[in-house]
């Protein structure tokens, strides 16, 4: 009998610590620093941006998934810790360690320890339609109004 809806997570890292939901509601799972230097922790200066690797790698049951990654909420906004890219995006053919940039946008220097969460996984549904080159697109009510044009 085949398992659906299951997300395999290979640690590539001894002291990696595996994302768990942290209640039933939760959309994301909790991605933990795994950081093997010697102090165990990486310090993120004001401006500067790092690389944090989290010791794991997943595999998504299909290419009908996307691993999407996001901030963590307590992160930015109590210490102003952001994702360097905005959102990380996991394609469902990636196989290798996940890691995660971090972007410290606040006026204080701010530690990461080895085992913090830093970020957190959605698994959802992606479309991956057939790319066709037109001439024309449909024309809508909003058409080409672009940002700001709908009010505020």
């Amino acid at each position: 009998m085949e398992i659906k809806n299951v997300l395999k997570i290979k640690k590539f890292s001894d002291d990696a610590k595996v994302p768990v939901r942290q209640t039933s509601g939760s959309a994301g799972i909790d991605l933990c620093a795994c950081i093997n230097n010697q102090d165990k922790k990486i310090e993120i200066n004001p401006g500067e941006m790092v690389f944090i690797s989290c010791g794991i790698g997943i595999e998504l049951e299909s290419s009908e998934y996307v691993g999407l990654i996001f901030a963590r909420s307590g992160l930015s906004v109590k210490h102003g810790i952001t994702l360097s890219n905005g959102v990380g995006v996991i394609d469902s053919d990636y196989r290798g360690e996940l890691g995660v940039g971090l972007h410290n946008i606040s006026k204080n220097a701010y530690v990461i320890n080895h085992g913090d969460r830093i970020a957190q996984l959605v698994v959802a549904k992606v479309a991956t339609p057939e790319i066709i080159t037109v001439d024309e697109l449909n024309n809508t009510d909003r058409n080409t109004g672009g940002f700001g044009s709908t009010g505020k």
